[in-house]
């Protein structure tokens, strides 16, 4: 009987992971990687507690890893990703007559709108998690060109990953503060440095960087 651990059940990814970052080149080879992007130092340390991967010290975890995506992009991918699962919702209980029950009664009209939420939640959920733990990207990011990777190796985020960084994202969305929330998580990788992280990206330790 194989002693290996079956596939989906949290261990690291595969060495052969096209997106796995590689080791730093040497000092002199000329790759603009070698200087720290977004304020990063040499030396400096992961924030999350780690140190460098290939051992030796703390080093720069961005290291060997294609450049971050600008948060505005981010943010047009996202509306993007937004507008298309949004429709989907929108067909759902229009088809299942949610939108359109209408009575004059506060408990329907608070179960209508429970049961939306629900729902959104749901496929926003299910949408970011199976899009962005095959390949790290979502239809949005795809079209503009950058994926989300784990901080730590620039690897693909597995589902486990993927479902947490997505749970924060959308759960609090879809029941209590919709557009804010977005706003909020999502604007937090306009003032982060030097890893330009949302909440959901620090909850689940990835960044978003370019593809292009």
């Amino acid at each position: 009987m194989s002693s290996e651990p079956p596939p989906g059940s949290g261990q690291p990814p595969p060495d052969d992971d096209p997106f796995r970052k590689q080791p730093p080149p040497a000092e002199g080879s000329g790759s603009p990687y070698n200087t720290p992007p977004y304020g990063g130092s040499p030396g400096g340390g992961d924030p999350y507690g780690g140190g460098d991967p290939y051992g030796g010290g703390p080093a720069d975890p961005l290291a060997g890893m294609p450049p971050l995506a600008p948060s505005g992009r981010r943010t047009l991918a996202r509306i993007i990703d937004m507008i298309m699962v949004g429709v989907v919702v929108w067909l759902i209980t229009w088809g299942v007559g949610v939108s359109e029950y209408n009575v004059d009664n506060d408990d329907m009209q608070y179960g209508k709108s429970l049961a939306q939420s629900a729902l959104a939640a749901v496929l926003y959920i299910a949408y970011d998690t199976i899009m962005i733990s095959r390949s790290g990207q979502t239809l949005g990011k795809k079209w503009l060109g950058m994926r989300v990777a784990n901080l730590d190796n620039g690897s693909t985020p597995s589902t486990q990953t993927t479902l947490i960084r997505s749970a924060v994202l959308w759960i609090p969305f879809a029941f209590c503060c919709a557009c804010i929330w977005t706003a909020i998580a999502g604007g937090w990788s306009y003032f982060d440095k030097p890893y330009k992280q949302g909440l959901h990206d620090k909850a689940a330790k990835t960044v978003v960087v370019s593809t292009t």
